[in-house]
């Protein structure tokens, strides 16, 4: 088992995912120990913004920061936790909350969580399909 940075440059379909986090200077904090929970999109969650927006974010570390952190969820949190969690809201490493609902399958913010429970050494991923960006 991995930590949450190698365990999605090993999956593959985080690659977009990864340059961020390295251009944002969060690989570290990432690999410590933890636990977090990820809600990583996939490179094509990234593939719906507009290309001049994924640059612009790219190009602003705070900004890009911000919103990765708007992914992380301190603690592991599993998705048998997050079944009886309709309604409410996860706080982020960033500081905003995250609308989690489970009526049809489990969304978090406007994204569809499409795969669960990848543990890591220091916490968990859960793959979404869209990339949250904080209010």
């Amino acid at each position: 088992m991995h930590d949450i940075v190698d365990t999605a440059i090993a999956a593959g379909s985080f690659k977009t995912l990864v340059t961020a986090v390295q251009a944002a200077g969060l690989v570290e904090t990432l690999k410590s120990a933890g636990p977090f929970t990820v809600f990583a999109p996939t490179d094509e969650a990234f593939a719906k913004l507009p290309s001049a927006t994924l640059a612009a974010v790219l190009a602003d570390k705070a900004k890009l920061t911000a919103i990765l952190t708007y992914h992380v969820v301190a603690g592991k949190v599993l998705a048998k936790d997050v079944v009886g969690l309709h309604g409410k809201a996860a706080t982020t490493v960033q500081g905003g909350t995250l609308a989690i609902d489970t009526a049809n399958g489990v969304k978090v913010g406007s994204a569809n969580v499409v795969k669960t429970d990848i543990e890591c050494t220091n916490g968990v991923i859960h793959v979404i399909d869209t990339v949250l960006i904080p209010g």
